[in-house]
């Protein structure tokens, strides 16, 4: 029984250590004519600071739910922010009318299938969802 635990129990932190680790990429359409995008030029659009892409074309978002960890590890590499911070910003911002938070769907597969069918669409998921319906422009730690 305890052999069966301790396998257990380190399965578990190994799923967790790859949800952790997992590689974010930030993805557009397919359409996009933008070749890549910086951390700090995503930070800008995902924090409403910026509507457009480098190259002029706008820029609409879409997030994660609330509580996924893709969410809180694309936030923590972009914005420097844990998912109370995001709240905090958000709420600073709506009141303020500066800006408002992007579209949020359920998860990844929500994520590539509103950015394909958003020319201006631009979101994240972990890397291993990536397939030939999006195009990747930045790769996160």
């Amino acid at each position: 029984m305890k052999r069966i635990m301790m396998s257990l129990l380190g399965m578990m932190m190994l799923v967790s250590w790859q949800v952790v680790h997992a590689e974010v990429v930030v993805i557009v359409n397919s359409a996009n004519t933008e070749s890549s995008l910086t951390k700090k030029q995503a930070k800008k659009i995902f924090l409403g600071k910026r509507h457009s892409f480098p190259g002029g074309n706008a820029a609409k978002t879409v997030d994660q739910a609330e509580g996924s960890a893709t969410r809180d590890a694309f936030y923590k590499a972009v914005a420097k922010k844990s998912a109370e911070g995001m709240k905090g910003y958000w709420t600073q911002m709506i009141f303020s009318g500066k800006a408002s938070p992007p579209e949020a769907v359920d998860d990844a597969a929500a994520v590539k299938a509103w950015v394909a069918k958003n020319k201006a669409g631009i979101g994240y998921i972990d890397k291993a969802a990536v397939d030939d319906s999006i195009k990747v422009l930045l790769t996160l730690p």
